[in-house]
Parts: C-alpha cells; sequence; structure tokens
C-alpha cells in the first residue's frame, strides 16, 4: 500500500491526488468529481458556481482590497485507456497506483491504465491552494481568484466552448494542463475531429462457393500516446499497420473481410486493433506464413521504438457472425485505409523540432449497417488545418460509397505572446527559484487556452505543469519530484501578481 502524503510537499496535493484516484471522471461523467470538489470548497468556506454545461468555478476573495483578478484552470476529466488484458471498470474501480524508478527518478503511475495526472494534477494543485489559504498558510492581499474546473475537455474541449461568459472574468489565465516542469506553454495547434459512417453491403458466407475458415487477428503492445504531443516519435499506428497487412492479403489471397475494429480515443495514436475474416481452408497454412512475413518485414519500421509490438493468429472455432463485405466494398475499405494519411505532415518553419500539421486515424469500428471511422486533423493554422481536413474528405469521397459525416469537434489554436506580462513575471520567478532560464513553447496539441483566448481575449494566458509522459495511454506516469517544483514556481508567480 503506497503512503502517498510520504511522497513530498505539498503533502495536501498528494492526499488529494489520492482521493480522486478512487472517482470515477472519465469525459462526460465528471458529476462525481465535480461533486468532490464543490463539497470540499464549500466545506472550506468558498462559494461556489456551476453553469449549464457542468462547468465550475470556486471563487477567492482577496485579502484585503481586491486590486487584480486571477483565474487558475483545469478540466476535471481524463482519459480512461487500459491494456486489453486488464481488468479494470472505470464507471467504479479505484485506480492501482504504483511507484517506479525511471531515468534515476521516483515517478508514480497505475498498473494497466492511464494515471489520470492529466489532468488530476490541475485539480490537485487547486484544491491544495484551497486548502492552504483556508489555514492561513497561504494569501494573497489585493489578488482574488477564479478556481475553474472544466467539462469533458478530452472529447472536443466542450467545457471551453460552451462556458458561460459570465461564470468568470479576470486580468489573467494560468491552465494547469501542461507536462514540463522546465517550460512554459504559450501557444498550441487548432483541429478538427471528424467521423464518418460508410454505409456497408453484406453477403452471407453461404453464397460464396468454397470452403470458409475465420481467422482473427490481433495487433497489440503499441505504447500509442497523445495524438498532439506524441505524434512525431514515430510510434506505430494499429489501425494502419494491420490496414497494410490486410490490403496485402487481399491482393493474393481471396478473403472475405467481416469485421475490423480498434482505437478508442480520437485524441490517442490507436495502440491495439483486431480483424476478422473468411479465407478459403485450403489457405489457411499459407495465409499464416504470410501474415507473420509481412508482419515481420513492418516490425523493422519499428525497430526500438515499438518493443513490445505483436501480433496474434487465431483461427475461430464457433464463431457466429456469418455476413462479410461485399468484394467490391472490402476493397474499396482497405484501399482508403491503406492510402490514409497518418501522423506529422509538415514541421514548424520557425520553430524548431515543433510538429505544424497532423493527421490520426484514430478509431474504426465495425457496425450493423456500416463502418465508423474516426480522423483528427491538427495544425497551428486555420488555413492548413482544413485543407488536410479537405483532403482526407475528398479520399474518401473517392470511393464512391455511400458515406456520411459529422464534425464532433473544430477548435481554434492559441497564438504565441512572447511579450506578455504574465509571461514575462514567470520567466523572472524561474529564473530566480531554478536558476536557469525558462524554456517557452508551443505545442502540437489542443488546450483550452486557444478557445478560452477566443472567448475572453482582455486575458494574458499562461500553461503550466509537472512532468508527466505517456498521457493518454496506460503508460502515462508522473515525476514526483516535479510537483513540489511546480507547486513553489505557481505560488510565488501568483505572491508577485498580487
Amino acid at each position: 500500500m503506497i503512503n502517498l502524503k510520504e511522497l513530498g510537499e505539498p503533502s495536501e496535493f498528494w492526499e488529494y491526488f489520492g482521493q480522486i484516484t478512487k472517482i470515477p471522471r472519465c469525459s462526460q461523467n465528471e458529476e462525481r468529481v465535480r461533486n468532490y470538489i464543490r463539497e470540499e470548497a464549500e466545506k472550506l468556506g468558498f462559494k461556489t458556481q456551476v453553469d449549464n454545461i457542468g462547468n465550475l468555478v470556486v471563487r477567492i476573495p482577496a485579502r484585503s482590497q481586491q486590486e487584480k483578478k486571477g483565474i487558475l484552470q483545469c478540466h476535471m476529466d481524463m482519459v480512461c485507456e487500459k491494456n486489453e488484458a486488464v481488468t479494470h471498470d472505470f464507471s467504479k474501480d479505484p485506480l492501482k497506483l504504483e511507484i517506479i524508478e525511471d531515468k534515476n527518478e521516483k515517478w508514480i503511475t497505475a498498473i494497466g491504465t492511464t494515471l489520470g495526472a492529466d489532468n488530476g494534477v490541475g485539480i490537485c494543485y487547486i484544491l491544495t491552494l484551497m486548502k492552504k489559504i483556508k489555514n492561513k498558510e497561504l494569501g494573497f492581499d489585493t489578488l482574488a481568484l477564479d478556481l475553474l474546473f472544466t467539462v469533458d475537455e478530452e472529447q472536443g474541449l466542450r467545457g471551453a466552448f460552451e462556458i458561460d461568459s459570465k461564470l468568470i472574468d479576470g486580468d489573467f489565465l494560468i491552465n494547469l494542463d501542461s507536462e514540463e516542469d522546465t517550460s512554459v506553454t504559450i501557444g498550441c495547434a487548432g483541429g478538427i475531429v471528424t467521423f464518418y459512417y460508410l454505409k456497408t453491403d453484406r453477403i452471407n458466407i453461404n453464397q460464396i462457393k468454397s470452403v470458409l475458415i475465420p481467422i482473427k487477428l490481433d495487433l497489440l503492445g503499441l505504447l500509442g500516446g497523445h495524438s498532439g504531443v506524441d505524434i512525431h516519435l514515430g510510434r506505430g499506428n494499429a489501425i494502419k499497420i494491420i490496414s497494410q497487412i490486410l490490403s496485402n492479403l487481399n491482393d493474393k489471397f481471396s478473403i472475405h473481410l467481416c469485421s475490423i475494429d480498434g482505437g478508442n480515443r480520437t485524441n490517442a495514436i490507436p495502440r491495439e486493433v483486431s480483424t476478422i475474416f473468411y479465407v478459403e481452408k485450403e489457405n489457411v497454412s499459407e495465409i499464416k506464413i504470410f501474415i507473420k512475413e509481412h508482419f515481420n518485414n513492418i516490425k523493422i519500421l519499428y525497430d526500438s521504438i515499438e518493443p513490445n509490438l505483436e501480433i496474434i493468429i487465431t483461427k475461430l472455432e464457433n464463431f457466429s457472425n456469418e455476413t462479410v463485405l461485399v468484394k467490391e466494398m472490402q476493397d474499396k475499405i482497405l484501399s482508403i485505409l491503406n492510402l490514409m494519411p497518418c501522423g506529422p505532415l509538415s514541421m514548424h518553419p520557425r520553430i524548431k523540432d515543433l510538429v505544424f500539421s497532423s493527421t490520426n486515424l484514430a478509431v474504426i469500428n465495425t457496425r450493423e449497417q456500416d463502418i465508423e471511422i474516426k480522423l483528427s486533423q491538427r495544425s497551428l493554422s486555420e488555413y492548413f488545418k482544413y485543407l488536410i481536413w479537405e483532403n482526407v474528405k475528398s479520399l474518401l469521397e473517392l470511393s464512391d460509397l455511400e458515406i456520411q459525416y459529422k464534425i464532433d469537434s473544430d477548435y481554434p489554436g492559441w497564438n504565441p505572446n512572447f511579450n506578455s506580462r504574465l509571461l514575462n513575471n514567470y520567466k523572472e520567478v524561474y529564473r530566480n527559484l531554478v536558476n536557469e532560464d525558462l524554456i517557452i513553447k508551443a505545442i502540437h496539441a489542443g488546450l483550452e487556452c486557444g478557445i478560452l483566448k477566443k472567448k475572453f481575449p482582455q486575458m494574458e494566458m499562461i500553461s503550466i505543469g509537472p512532468k508527466n509522459e505517456g498521457a493518454h495511454s496506460p503508460d502515462e506516469k508522473l515525476k514526483i519530484k516535479s510537483i513540489e517544483n511546480v507547486w513553489k514556481l505557481l505560488i510565488n508567480l501568483l505572491q508577485k501578481l498580487s
């Protein structure tokens, strides 16, 4: 049993962190964690307000006459991902935490699931701040604070999009959703997420004049990760890899596709995928050899990047679904998946090592009447974001299949302001505490700052946070020492601003 309070300062942070890992908070299911935060705030004597979409604000008055007002902001939801072999119900099961050592540092992680440090750390920093203000360990003479907890960030930033404009007001906003304690984020990419529905025609295998055997392929063991922050790391996309194998199989053998299912979230690189297809009984042995040969060729691309990548071939017994896609449709769908662009498309012309535009083939689900494909595009340019979207849409339309689509979310980027007073104050605080120059960066991921800046243009904004790796995947881990580092930076910044 881990004693979280022994992990370092502030001890209140770790106490709260232990509490929220027991509270379900998948996207669109934040009610219980919101109630916990609200009850805690009101128990400490602070006023709260919830808007129609479910965002929560806690109001902290200045100790004396108010001269400034600031916003501290985080989101309440987490990405709920687990490894296929792990039994875990995110609607009720607490996370199983463990301490590991890596790179000569101690980290906290969850066994087989996401940790939820994205953005649980923001929740816990703000709860800790509230408690210390109540206990008079902290206070800000002329600075009042609105502590903002938003909903449904991970599935389209809906809390930020639909926030009541009267819920908050302030001179500046500090977002607590960054993942590097040695840097500050002052810009981010915009993105667009689209769900496509490809209507399917199916036939019964009894109409095919061959003895057919159902085969299942499971591709698993990939690292996955955030489809913005990790998109440039060369990690494998499970849907793209399986599509390549199926396309080659389809060219050489007579296969009959039943289903493809993989990926869970549009903001995550898919780690696992499974497909079921029928093959002629006499070709089973040859097909297994063919799959393994192609898989081994593909693995070369991921040598040292994806050490746990594997494929499992299973001949199914008593499989009940005897319908498959008609051949013409199967060919078109496999061609689309094989040709679909995925990964970084261009690098920023001025900022070193920053992806400028990308696209992610995120989710595929075979349903009774259609195949659902979820795609996301990101760019630091609105023009290129929509250009990539149009290109992907055109590729799908070239198939001549019956396709419907809906845009699930479309969010703006956040243009960097290198001259803001808030940034200059943080640079000074960082220099004084760390005795090094602060790294200033923009990221290829969506932050709520992009939307909030558009809604509240008068506010200066920055985003900070502790060191967190592997967000949106079961490999997520939080560097323990960085919690105290960022806490000191945050408190010193607030004191300077007050």
